[in-house]
């Protein structure tokens, strides 16, 4: 009955994409100083437990299940109602219903998660729990019903291969909003307190890619392969050209921008990855590389304290990926696709230009409206000597480092 090849693949896939949260905790652990490194990590931890009781209870649900104007699903297959282990995903693709719902509930896991390194060492634990809540059910679940779910912008024609816009673009700006609600850091830090750990987590974040990207096709197929090497050529030929951007302003070949450009390209490829060519993937990692390394240089002119700069990287690659998408798009490559503008289809890119601006807007403005109404029932952000005790101590009563 089922696509045996299919599904081990899938759950290969699903396993993969569980990695890169785990990842996204060591490349956020490590660029924060070492009184704040629990406290970063346990909020991407905490998602891979709560993301997963919402999205059993409603959030599958809420994404995949009937149709409510467009917006969002309906509450018929809530805690799973209906669900059986025979069940397959569709008369189309014979891998059971169980792994797909799996599969989506890792990629509602990361997204929230990519967010909480905007407001490192500022924000109360208890706070970022409601917020997970309310950003996941208002924002990220409308999301990915009317992208993927059958919902409005689905059927308008917009494209999203594996999460620009549902993923990358929403994440980075519910980061910059948090950023402006939240406020600077009242204590500054000397830098990351251990390259080698994100380097460590950019490694298992690459290496999940390929399921985040290539798994995003269902199946295994010539879009699989094509989407896997596109996110591996994408994220190289962008960390390349970040280090070299780095080596000509900063005068050095910084490790950490070699690391920083390479999840910027995958971030930028990832709503590319399965409608364009290999050498466009190229041509798109060179570009994330200069414009998301343009953008980080701008917001630390602007004096915005986006602390692991999960706007400039994610916000804008997801956007700039969207945008690429519908410049460079053609049927010729993927038939299930649409014609970019190279290819005729000014129609096509006015669609996905609408639809990231739209929802990355919607995003910034909910952050900040949920952020400012949690504050007024609990502090958001911690106090100037919580911050200078470090919230390991503070919030956790654990220290990642014992003292010398």
């Amino acid at each position: 009955m089922f696509d045996t090849g299919n599904t081990g693949f899938m759950l290969v896939a699903t396993s993969l994409v569980m990695l890169m949260t785990p990842g996204l905790a060591f490349f956020y652990g490590g660029l924060v100083g070492r009184k704040n490194v629990l406290a970063i990590m346990i909020q991407s931890f905490l998602s891979m437990g709560w993301t997963s009781v919402l999205w059993f209870t409603v959030g599958y649900s809420m994404c995949f299940s009937g149709d409510v104007g467009g917006i969002i699903g309906n509450f018929k297959m809530a805690f799973l109602h209906g669900v059986t282990p025979d069940m397959v995903l569709s008369p189309t693709n014979n891998i059971p219903l169980l792994v797909f719902i799996a599969y989506q509930m890792m990629f509602a896991i990361i997204t929230p998660a990519l967010i909480t390194g905007a407001f490192a060492n500022r924000v109360r634990f208890a706070a970022y729990m409601v917020f997970l809540t309310v950003w996941l059910l208002f924002v990220y679940f409308p999301a990915v019903h009317m992208i993927w779910g059958g919902g409005l912008l689905q059927k308008w024609g917009v494209l999203d291969f594996a999460g620009g816009i549902v993923v990358h673009a929403i994440a980075g700006m519910a980061a910059l909003a948090a950023v402006f609600f939240v406020g600077r850091r009242k204590v500054s830090e000397k830098g990351p307190h251990s390259i080698p750990l994100v380097a460590l987590g950019t490694g298992l974040l690459w290496f999940g890619w390929y399921g985040f990207n290539a798994g995003s096709e269902l199946r295994v197929d010539h879009i699989t392969s094509l989407a896997f090497l596109n996110t591996d050529t994408a994220a190289s030929f962008a960390a390349v050209t970040w280090l070299l951007m780095a080596w000509v302003f900063e005068k050095k070949p910084k490790f950490l921008g070699l690391l920083t450009g390479s999840i910027a390209g995958l971030a930028t490829i990832t709503p590319a990855a399965g409608y364009v060519t290999v050498p466009v993937s190229a041509l798109i990692g060179i570009v994330a590389g200069i414009v998301c390394y343009g953008a980080i240089s701008w917001k630390n002119r602007m004096g915005w304290d986006d602390a692991l700069d999960v706007w400039g990287v994610h916000g804008v690659g997801g956007t700039l990926g969207i945008l690429l998408l519908g410049v460079f798009a053609t049927t010729k490559v993927n038939p299930g696709g649409a014609n970019g503008l190279l290819f005729g289809g000014s129609s096509f890119f006015f669609k996905q230009a609408v639809a990231v601006i739209g929802f990355s807007a919607y995003a910034f403005a909910f952050t900040y409206f949920a952020l400012f109404v949690i504050n007024k029932i609990m502090k958001v952000r911690i106090t100037a000597d919580e911050e200078n005790m470090g919230l390991d101590t503070v919030l956790h009563g654990e220290e990642a480092y014992m003292p010398d």
